[in-house]
């Protein structure tokens, strides 16, 4: 109890520091400005949506691996070999820290490239993705009940669409909040965007080049010896913690209406 404690209060004078700062800062230049230059002031902008396009990208590639992989893990080879070795490796992933995930991508993209790239950062992003729906995926289709399976046999239902028509439905919200919860995973990476997109001051929507993102510019401007550049990092920090928490609340509402299903 006394440790427990201790965490919450130390977590709740983070959030209280947290807020206190992110909205003193809080304005309408923080979306319409760029990153200023040091000693200047501006806003989050260009951060905001090289966060959004890199997001949405890793998202959209990591995604239909990750369903398409839970869902042979769960309907086709859930007792075979390389089940087994899938699990074993997708646990790892998991597990990874975010770093390496960010080094092997410069290795196999930004290398190759010549310069740091968006899509680089994107294919970072969608590797942190896919272990998250593999594993809720996975999960959710292991909750349906195998009588709906051999009820849509029973039918005449080739197996693809049994899972397509029947399994899916069933546990839509569930694969929702997997995907939802990896959102909420990479929106603060900063370690594997500092290795694949680097960050760029100004407007980029060219996923050929370096882009900015919100974890990066957070990371530079909170180091900075400049106030206005820290009152920025701790902006941006609150604009991250208020996406991640409003997609947490999401993922456990669609989560519970799946359980009472």
């Amino acid at each position: 109890m006394v440790a427990a404690a201790i965490g919450l209060a130390g977590l709740f004078m983070i959030i209280v520091v947290l807020f206190w700062q992110g909205f003193s800062g809080l304005s309408l230049a923080v979306f319409t400005e760029m990153t200023p230059p040091p000693g200047s002031s501006g806003g989050l902008l260009n951060a905001i949506a090289g966060s959004l396009i890199m997001t949405t990208i890793g998202v959209m590639v990591g995604t239909p691996l990750g369903i398409l992989a839970g869902t042979y893990l769960a309907e086709y080879g859930r007792y075979s070999k390389l089940a087994v070795v899938v699990r074993f490796i997708n646990d790892i992933l998991l597990s990874a820290p975010s770093i390496v995930i960010g080094l092997f991508v410069y290795e196999i993209i930004v290398v190759p490239m010549g310069h740091f790239s968006g899509f680089a950062g994107s294919i970072a992003l969608a590797v942190l993705v896919v272990p998250i729906v593999v594993r809720t995926t996975e999960n959710m289709l292991n909750l349906v009940p195998n009588t709906l399976r051999e009820a849509g046999s029973a039918l005449g239902m080739p197996r693809s669409l049994v899972i397509r028509r029947i399994a899916y439905r069933t546990v839509s919200a569930g694969l929702l909040t997997g995907v939802l919860l990896a959102i909420a995973r990479i929106s603060g990476e900063t370690a594997p965007l500092l290795f694949t997109a680097l960050n760029n001051q100004f407007w980029s929507t060219n996923v050929l080049q370096p882009m900015s993102s919100l974890p990066t510019v957070i990371f530079q401007f909170a180091l900075s010896p400049y106030k206005e550049w820290q009152q920025l990092a701790w902006t941006g920090a609150l604009i991250i913690t208020l996406a991640v928490l409003a997609l947490s609340i999401a993922a456990r509402a669609l989560s519970a209406q799946t359980t009472q299903k």
